[in-house]
């Protein structure tokens, strides 16, 4: 395989300024056109050259990503003593080996958990060479790769420190890596219905006609033709169904609030009519007191007595 550019080719500018529609639909494809161990295997060998014949040979370990709160985007996977954890972005980001180096982290833990590992024996622990890739297709990137550096993230610089994890990008845009797409079908099939969508949205498509527009146009041209046909309308609601995040946690929040708020009312509300029926105080005497309804009272009065 060709020597990748591992240079900086990344244009930081304002360019992100200019994204006004939401690109999920990229990683939910990809993650999709991959789920397949055969087209997963397939992209494996592309990137190193090899030659595995036997999906089964491929053990997918994709974990629920239980650091943050999001949509799990990743696909990871055992092959002999290597481990891969393949991730799809359309926004840049440049954490990426930080975000790397906590997930090999809990692989490892886990791991030597199931193996029974002992990290203090006097015995070297065996691991999983890691290996993890970056395919990427938003914009400003203008080299076929490039290698970030946990330690770009030190205080002292690149190579400081006693810890390293490195991230390849890869750039799938149209026109770049053209050896690695000639490797691997799936992935240029995937590289040209992105720049189809992409194109029809320039143009002034809104995001659902585009999408719909260039999966007829692929359909057309045999790209990705054995999953648009029969799974049409799947992908299309797949492609189309966006995950808020920011609503989902704003949920959470908002119903443990209020939850947290009813439970310390009730609480402290057990705590008045407690003390008002320890002074001898009657049902509508205490219902009178609160400004509260003589049933309520009578539920909170059943409570306490349960609790006793």
């Amino acid at each position: 395989m060709e020597k990748r550019n591992t240079g900086k080719g990344f244009q930081c500018g304002a360019w992100w300024r200019r994204l006004h529609f939401n690109r999920k639909y990229r990683d939910v494809l990809f993650r999709h056109l991959f789920r397949e161990k055969k087209d997963l295997l397939d992209l494996y060998n592309a990137l190193n050259g090899s030659a595995y014949d036997d999906p089964d040979a491929l053990e997918v370990v994709t974990m629920e990503d239980v650091i943050f709160m999001k949509m799990k985007n990743d696909l990871s996977f055992m092959i002999g003593s290597h481990l891969n954890l393949y991730e799809h972005q359309s926004t840049w980001n440049p954490n990426m080996p930080l975000r790397g180096l906590m997930y090999f982290a809990r692989q490892f833990e886990g791991l030597i958990t199931s193996r029974n590992g002992d990290i203090y024996s006097t015995s070297q622990v065996e691991l999983p060479t890691p290996t993890y890739i970056v395919f990427y297709n938003g914009t400003g990137m203008q080299t076929d790769s490039l290698m970030l550096y946990l330690s770009d993230s030190f205080s002292a610089g690149r190579g400081s420190g006693s810890l390293e994890c490195t991230c390849e990008v890869l750039n799938i845009n149209r026109g770049y890596n053209q050896a690695l797409m000639e490797k691997c079908h799936r992935l240029w099939e995937y590289s040209e219905f992105s720049a189809e969508v992409e194109e029809n949205i320039k143009s002034g498509m809104g995001r659902e006609k585009a999408i719909y527009i260039a999966m007829d146009a692929c359909i057309g041209k045999g790209i990705l033709k054995d999953i648009l046909i029969k799974q049409k309308a799947e992908v299309l609601h797949m492609l189309l169904t966006e995950y808020d995040e920011k609503k989902h946690m704003r949920t959470l929040f908002r119903e443990g609030r209020e939850e947290g708020l009813e439970i310390g009312r009730n609480d402290k509300l057990k705590e008045q009519v407690s003390k008002k029926l320890s002074k001898g105080r009657s049902i509508s005497e205490i219902a009178e007191d609160l400004e509260e309804d003589i049933s309520i009272i009578e539920r909170v009065i059943a409570d306490l007595n349960t609790t006793i």
